[in-house]
């Protein structure tokens, strides 16, 4: 009998084009098939709170929240360098003035949230918003400044806005490691077995978006009609790089820091049970 697996992931181009072969039949599962679900980031970390889903992109913030229920997988995710939030802000300034002021994030348990906690007290006034409407809030003077991800840092000087600071410059300079921004989950009753295989199957559909990219670009064009190919062709190259298919030695130590870091300071629960299967 075949049995269907839940797996969530954003609309965004990194995530459509590292999970099409997976989701399109072109990655072999034994007695497995596995069904979509494409929700924005934030809203995938709540699903992951109810353990709604059997695989799922989140945020390695939210994944601070789920240890118990969920092990992280070494391919798939979101890591690199020079990809980090940005703060900005309608005027150029600097982060002190920005304390206790209204500032937009893209979700309580985004990455983007807990490193702007982690670079300094004053922050906590924050404002919860769909990414795509930060920048739209700022300059109409809702908040006094927003952290904004994905294509928006490509976009943010279009609307006359100011980098304050790059989050993850930030995080590179303080820890020496590249900045961990989304991993992907497979629920721990899935079992060992299984979980390996998943692990493999999403690395061979990484490998087969690479070798074939024609392939998955009416489906990413499809979940990013608003962006033009040239911004897709940025984000995808952005996000999407060697440690999207193996996290490896580095990533592993990016991730494991960064939650060591939340820990210390009480954002995120500790957890004794292993990180991986």
């Amino acid at each position: 009998m075949n049995r269907s697996l839940t797996l969530g992931y954003s609309p965004c181009p990194n995530d459509t084009f590292i999970f099409y072969a997976l989701t399109h039949g072109r990655i072999p599962l034994s007695g497995v098939s596995v069904i979509p679900r494409l929700e924005d980031v934030e809203t995938l970390n709540r699903l992951a709170l109810e353990a709604a889903l059997d695989l799922t992109k989140i945020s390695y913030h939210a994944l601070g929240h789920l240890r118990e229920k969920y092990v992280l997988l070494r391919s798939g995710g979101a890591l690199g360098r020079g990809c980090g939030p940005l703060v900005v802000a309608p005027q150029a300034t600097h982060m002190d003035a920005l304390r206790h002021k209204k500032i937009a994030i893209p979700g309580e348990l985004t990455t983007a949230n807990l490193l702007l906690q982690l670079y300094g007290t004053g922050y906590e006034q924050t404002v919860i918003l769909p990414f795509h409407e930060i920048m739209g809030a700022v300059t109409e003077g809702h908040v006094d400044a927003g952290v904004i991800i994905h294509e928006s840092r490509f976009t943010y000087a279009e609307h006359g806005l100011h980098q304050i600071l790059d989050l993850g410059q930030w995080w590179e300079k303080s820890s020496g490691l590249p900045i961990p921004l989304g991993g992907i989950l497979a629920r721990r009753d899935l079992g060992t077995p299984l979980i390996h295989e998943l692990e493999t199957a999403i690395r061979q559909s990484v490998d087969d978006a690479f070798a074939h990219p024609e392939l998955s670009r009416d489906y990413i064009r499809s979940h990013a009609q608003e962006l033009s190919d040239e911004v897709t062709a940025q984000h995808i190259s952005l996000y999407v790089n060697p440690f999207s298919r193996d996290l490896g030695e580095e990533g592993e130590l990016a991730v494991r820091t960064l939650l060591s870091r939340a820990e210390e300071r009480h954002i995120i629960p500790p957890c004794k049970l292993s990180l991986f299967v």
